[in-house]
């Protein structure tokens, strides 16, 4: 395999090949303008050069990419060639691809090896996508920034201090330096949106129950949970999230029209922290659309209770379900693992999670809170079906641009409940699972790119990306990173 990579000639350029999403390189392939092996293996290259800096990949399957694109090159004009013939794509460690590693980032874990693929990574196959290596996440994805004892931590590739963020993390920093063509990532707290954000590239976290969680480590321990996670696409361009959802969705999308919808952008009276390129770059966004839609700044039901809301949620079992996978085999319990790690830093368990799980036992909601917190989600459904009919909503993702590493995680993982003031922006789409759509719409104070989400309710995935293509058009879009070139 090494002397093929090394030796190929690409009829398009490095760069060009890098910048490409995956629709044109599909389109490409399939038109006979480059091979598949030219595609894959320019990524790998770039790849194997990026990744000791930026430390995204955990396990690659190169050899096995590299036949397989050859094997596709290979195929006859007759043969079925699905909408991602021969693009490589990289996928979240936390989504179970067969003969691969399949660990969470826990030390206990490092030699299990998934038999089958999980349910999403089927329908991505039989669409033709070959598979480069599996991403980094912090342990059991439980944060927003990514980080864990197995592989360490993952850097951003537009400054290496910064956080990528998380759990999608590993995704967010690959595909921001254009380490892969387009990837999968998961989301119940931000877990596609803020690596998103941060890396700036685009992403879709779609609406509860619309695609399948199955393979996916760890799986939610609660009904409540489960409706606030989405399994989704993240890479270069809207286009691409509409194909791939279309592809994982159990059920694709409708034809939608913009004609009569509402936009709704959030309002600057929320008491919510957000910086002023950030607010200067929706007060922009909102003199574009004006010239051809109906625009609002508001402030949505339930927005100022959802981040409180998705505490609890996540809090339901006090993080039993959890602790049982990190401490299966050991004398330590949680207080226990958190100390140990504070004062020498060789323990097994990285103290974000061991900090986060003790959150979930102190934030845990009571049996009446639970019932109210039921029937709060019940009638919530209700108002914002009604409210979301014909309207979309665009958000910020964070108060800024990727800050350093750890800064996040003291933010949202306080004791003072700073995650009341941080994670409103996300928590809302997560609590009422509703698909969001990230893109890239500008920098912020240190360069770093910063994005927009654009939400509204499952059913309105097509409107979503109609705008989404408006924005990606007029703002910054998906700009890669050339700073580890």
């Amino acid at each position: 395999m090494s002397e093929n990579v090394k030796n190929f000639k690409p009829n398009f350029s490095q760069e060009t090949i890098l910048n490409m999403d995956a629709i044109s390189i599909a389109n490409a392939i399939k038109s006979e303008k480059i091979t598949s092996f030219e595609v894959v293996s320019t990524f790998i290259e770039h790849a194997k050069k990026i990744n000791p800096l930026i430390n995204a990949i955990v396990e690659d399957r190169y050899d096995a990419a590299i036949s397989e694109a050859l094997e596709k090159d290979n195929q006859t004009e007759k043969a079925d060639k699905g909408p991602l013939f021969g693009v490589p794509i990289s996928v979240k460690e936390a989504f179970q691809v067969a003969n691969m590693k399949m660990t969470g980032g826990l030390v206990s874990r490092k030699h299990l090896i998934a038999r089958e693929d999980a349910k999403v990574i089927k329908k991505l196959k039989s669409a033709g996508a070959i598979i480069l290596g599996k991403t980094n996440t912090p342990m059991l994805c439980f944060c927003q920034e990514t980080d864990n004892k197995l592989y360490g931590r993952t850097n951003n590739p537009w400054d290496v201090t910064r956080t990528p963020g998380g759990s999608s993390g590993g995704e967010g920093a690959l595909l921001g330096a254009g380490g892969a063509a387009a990837g999968i990532g998961s989301d119940i707290g931000g877990s596609i949106r803020f690596p998103s954000h941060f890396n700036g590239v685009v992403g879709f976290k779609p609406g509860k129950f619309q695609v399948s969680a199955d393979g996916h480590f760890p799986s939610n321990s609660h009904a409540l949970q489960e409706r606030m996670s989405g399994m989704g696409p993240m890479g270069k361009s809207v286009r691409d999230m509409e194909l791939l959802y279309g592809i994982i969705a159990d059920t694709p999308p409708a034809e939608q029209s913009l004609d009569d919808v509402n936009i709704e952008i959030l309002s600057e009276d929320t008491n919510v922290p957000l910086s002023k390129k950030t607010k200067d770059m929706l007060d922009r966004m909102e003199q574009f659309l004006r010239t051809s839609f109906s625009v609002n700044r508001s402030i949505p039901p339930y927005f100022g209770s959802s981040a409180r809301l998705w505490q609890e949620i996540m809090s339901m079992d006090g993080g039993r379900e959890m602790e049982k996978l990190v401490f299966n085999n050991d004398r330590l319990n949680v207080l226990a693992a958190y100390a140990k790690e504070k004062l020498t830093k060789k323990t097994q368990i990285h103290p974000f999670l061991s900090w986060a799980l003790i959150g979930a036992k102190l934030f845990k909601p009571s049996a009446s809170r639970t019932r109210e917190i039921e029937n709060i989600v019940e009638q919530g459904d209700d108002r914002l079906a009604d409210y979301l009919k014909n309207r979309l909503l665009i958000f910020p993702v964070y108060h800024t641009g990727a800050p350093t590493h750890g800064k996040v995680y003291q933010e949202i993982f306080s004791i003072r409940k700073t995650f009341l003031q941080y994670m409103p922006y996300v928590a809302y789409a997560n609590v009422w699972g509703l698909p969001s759509l990230t893109i890239p719409a500008g920098t912020d104070e240190n360069e770093m790119p910063i994005g927009v989400q654009i939400i509204s309710m499952n059913g309105n995935e097509s409107a979503i990306f109609q705008l989404g293509k408006i924005v990606e058009d007029n703002v910054r879009g998906y700009v890669r990173s050339m700073k580890l070139d």
